[in-house]
């Protein structure tokens, strides 16, 4: 029962983290804001980051708001799951098993990206709507890097494959610092 109990958390709790990370990475991507996904976007995480927003202001392209709300939904998140397993743990894992878990569910969100992106071309190569926008702008960065040194071979873009295998990489290496084995 404990275990059905800690999934239903877990996967309520990423996927309200997952909208509040896209919230957090659109700017950085320069997304179009009146994209209508990027419009849900910002009215599913507004109640809690407008209020955080008049205390703590942004830095930059740094939405810090939506950092200390993910942040803090990650850590409350870990503190109920460890409640429920009458476990215990001091604030500092706590902290970092949050961050690194938000580091692991951006890198995964990236793959996922990627991923819908190649089906999306080969399904529907030439089409436009908002959902392959979105798509785009958020995979497009990544694999920006990548097609620089991996020129499409015979009309066929590897590019993608490398940046997953990097980024798998990644998710990999930030697993095995996490404190907590949450």
């Amino acid at each position: 029962m404990i275990s059905a109990l800690t999934f239903i958390i877990q996967a309520f709790a990423q996927l309200y983290l997952l909208v509040l990370l896209l919230r957090l990475w659109l700017p950085w991507f320069r997304a179009d804001f009146r994209n209508p996904i990027a419009q849900a976007i910002l009215r599913l995480t507004s109640p809690l980051v407008v209020p955080v927003r008049r205390v703590i202001p942004p830095i930059g392209r740094l939405d810090t708001a939506t950092v200390i709300v993910a942040i803090g939904i990650q850590y409350l998140t870990i503190l109920v799951i460890l409640a429920l397993h009458q476990a215990s743990a001091g604030i500092a894992p706590i902290a970092l098993t949050s961050v690194i878990d938000l580091a692991l569910l951006s890198i995964r969100l990236f793959i996922f990206a990627i991923i819908i992106g190649i089906v999306l071309s080969w399904i529907a190569p030439h089409t436009h709507n908002p959902a392959t926008a979105f798509i785009r702008a958020i995979s497009e960065p990544l694999l920006r890097p990548f097609r620089r040194f991996i020129p499409p071979m015979g009309g066929i873009d590897i590019s993608p494959v490398f940046a997953i295998i990097l980024l798998g990489a990644l998710s990999v290496l930030l697993a095995e610092l996490k404190p907590l084995p949450i």
